[in-house]
């Protein structure tokens, strides 16, 4: 991940600049690795670099040999080189960074660039000779952006990845909406991001399950996010989602290792074949959407964390043994939790309890591994929403209603899971992947018959998904994961890391909140009353960190057809009761 600060048509600019740097310094953890602007016209563009792709020549704001044209992105774009190849007019790349395409994408289509980007991202870029920016969001909100404006400056418009940057300048921030555009000639906000499924979320897909279509897509969506210049792992909670994302890359990095030794083989080449990382060790994704690398890669890190003994610790463990990646079995106590819950407010900008639940072990084990050296990880976020993985989903009355809580997640993916990943790991300059949010696989998933996806008395939750990756009827084929993984019941990351995390918080909470507290919110709170003394804690929290302008951009997360408040898979009754049958 990087971090961005923008202002267009700042009132004067060249004044503003101390200021904008240093609000730009506030998002360093998301780019530690290098810091830039630009001026032009009114306009400012701060740029703080994670460099995962281009290492060497990819420094931002990026800007065109003609001085006209001034990029700024937080993100990776997986389909650079296509685009490279398909544009049809001359344009002099200075880099390699996959993010410089933007510029002569923006130049032979304009307005709607966007909608060719295949990957994650966050971008403002600014056309001097039109004094014109335009501000672009990935389809699903992958990456965070934020977009403000201030009666001390009316008529400037402001951008940044993290709210930190905004609420020092800005009385009225928004989160910028994924799948949209905006553009200052009119501005105005324009969706691009039309798929029938979310625009249309009343109409019922009727396709059957193509099962080898639903994996062959996933792969694919794994193989392009190992794009990458630097050492990457995954990240192993022993669910079903990030080991199948960890299976589908071990197999990768197998098969690409397989190609290296035999190409070096064919060539003649000496010297040791099991180097580190170079500049072009894993140079993407080319024409005909696969990989290539010419050096062997190292063995493929997977990184879990919980309390000792936690249940998703023992799981990932299996995985990782039957799948033969170096594993880093992580722990934290409930201590060191509790300690770092504000810097995880402080970083997460959010007050929701199920996000701050299942952060902070995330945000601890980001910290660990940036220390081993790891700048890049994949993650398995998305898959919940997308196939209704969460236990209340159980509880779904019909197919349309199963379909529309499937879209109404994924739409909010931005202020729930998204954030959470993005956030948790960009707090320690980790960039976080996610293979179950591509295009391309959402529109395979999202147009299968809800009907498939619904959770019966034959069939557990993300049962499609599941029988996508069963091999038992393929005697040729190796098993992508033990059988007691593939078929694991849920668990929520926040109940998976030890049962004693969430108990803890609870426990805390009442030593924080008294019965009074609960009996007399905050004014300034409005309808956005907290309904638990732990909400109550954590919204605190958040006030004495963020000014009330920042509550806005906030969302609470609640199960759907559900009594309970608590949010947690825990609560819900099919969890105890799958239990209690075992």
């Amino acid at each position: 991940m990087c971090g961005i600060f923008a202002c267009h048509c700042h009132p004067n600019v060249q004044k503003f600049k101390p200021q904008a740097l240093k609000l730009g310094k506030a998002v360093r953890h998301r780019g530690p690795d290098w810091s830039g602007n630009v001026i032009a016209n009114n306009t400012i563009l701060v740029h703080e670099r994670l460099s995962i792709v281009g290492v060497d020549t990819g420094a931002q704001p990026l800007v065109n040999d003609e001085g006209t044209i001034a990029l700024a992105v937080n993100g990776e774009i997986y389909n650079h080189r296509v685009l490279r190849k398909q544009s049809k007019i001359p344009y002099k790349y200075k880099t390699h960074s996959d993010c410089e395409v933007i510029i002569p994408l923006y130049l032979e289509h304009d307005i709607d660039a966007p909608k060719f980007l295949d990957g994650m991202f966050s971008w403002v870029l600014h056309d001097k000779t039109q004094d014109r920016v335009i501000a672009a969001r990935d389809p699903i909100g992958i990456t965070t952006f934020y977009m403000g404006r201030s009666k001390e400056t009316p008529g400037a418009v402001y951008f940044a990845s993290e709210l930190k940057c905004l609420h020092p300048v800005c009385d009225n921030i928004i989160s910028f909406p994924p799948g949209h555009i905006y553009d200052s000639k009119t501005d105005k906000l324009t969706r691009y991001y039309t798929p029938k499924w979310l625009m249309e979320p009343s109409t019922i897909p009727t396709k059957p399950v193509d099962l080898m279509l639903l994996r062959e897509t996933f792969e694919t969506a794994v193989r392009k996010r190992l794009m990458a210049e630097v050492p990457f792992g995954v990240l192993l909670s022993g669910g079903l989602d990030s080991s199948l994302v960890a299976s589908i890359a071990q197999r990768e990095i197998q098969r690409l290792n397989a190609e290296a030794l035999k190409a070096k083989a064919a060539n003649g080449a000496n010297g040791d074949s099991t180097g580190g990382y170079s500049a072009d060790h894993l140079v993407g994704i080319d024409a005909d959407d696969h990989l290539s690398t010419v050096q062997v890669l190292p063995e493929l890190n997977s990184f879990s964390i919980g309390l000792p003994d936690a249940p998703d610790s023992k799981a990932a463990e299996k995985v990782a043994k039957f799948l033969g990646t170096k594993h880093h079995n992580l722990t934290f106590t409930i201590e060191e939790g509790l300690n770092a819950l504000e810097d995880v407010i402080y970083h997460l900008e959010s007050y929701d309890v199920t996000t701050i639940r299942a952060s902070t072990p995330m945000f601890l084990l980001s910290r660990k591994i940036k220390a081993y050296g790891v700048k890049m990880v994949l993650s398995g976020e998305g898959s919940d929403e997308i196939f209704g993985g969460y236990l209340y989903f159980h509880a779904a009355p019909d197919k349309k209603a199963f379909h529309e809580e499937t879209v109404r997640r994924i739409e909010n993916l931005h202020l729930a899971d998204c954030l959470r990943a993005n956030k948790s790991t960009s707090a320690w300059g980790v960039e976080a992947r996610v293979p179950f949010l591509d295009k391309k696989f959402l529109d395979v998933a999202m147009d299968i018959d809800p009907q498939d996806k619904m959770i019966t008395k034959d069939r557990i939750e993300k049962y499609i998904i599941r029988k996508a990756f069963d091999t038992t009827d393929e005697p040729d084929t190796k098993p992508y994961l033990p059988d007691e993984i593939l078929w694991r019941q849920k668990e929520q990351f926040s109940d998976g890391v030890g049962y004693g995390w969430i108990d803890a918080l609870k426990d805390n909470a009442e030593l924080h909140v008294s019965d009074e507290d609960m009996k007399n919110p905050k004014p300034q709170w409005g309808d956005d009353v907290p309904d638990t003394k732990e909400a109550y804690w954590y919204r605190c929290m958040f006030d004495d960190l963020f000014p009330p302008q920042c509550a806005s951009t906030v969302m609470r997360w609640t199960p759907t057809w559900s009594k309970q408040s608590d949010p947690s898979g825990r609560a819900i009754a099919i969890h105890e009761k799958k239990y209690d049958d075992a």
